[in-house]
């Protein structure tokens, strides 16, 4: 998050918007609310409480030897369409909870996508 939080303006520049999406209970272990108080971002967050939209992405992680029910560190670019949805342009789905999308790939992806 702070990677890309830092890289914000860069970010919009390229006329996209952050989202952050946390499988996170509000009274979780990491307690989100609590964080954000503490650490302030200027982009949205929100939680995943049941978990719906991780399974609905493919990025759910039920068990592994870093995981409990969490999703895997994921990086996605989604465009709006004229319709009720959107489409995925870009997708980055860590192996591991360190495992985390280069951020310069990222901006590259959405330099060409917005070309």
């Amino acid at each position: 998050m702070t990677q890309f939080e830092s890289r914000r303006k860069e970010i919009e520049a390229a006329g996209a918007q952050l989202a952050f999406v946390a499988a996170e209970k509000r009274d979780g272990v990491w307690n989100p609310g609590k964080f954000l108080a503490k650490h302030p971002i200027a982009s949205v967050f929100l939680l995943d409480e049941d978990r719906a939209v991780t399974k609905a992405y493919g990025l759910h992680h039920a068990l592994g030897t870093d995981a409990l029910n969490i999703a895997h560190p994921a990086t996605l670019i989604i465009c709006r369409d004229n319709g009720s949805g959107g489409s995925v342009r870009y997708i980055y789905r860590g192996d591991n909870q360190l495992d985390r999308a280069p951020l310069d790939e990222v901006l590259k992806a959405l330099k060409e996508i917005r070309n």
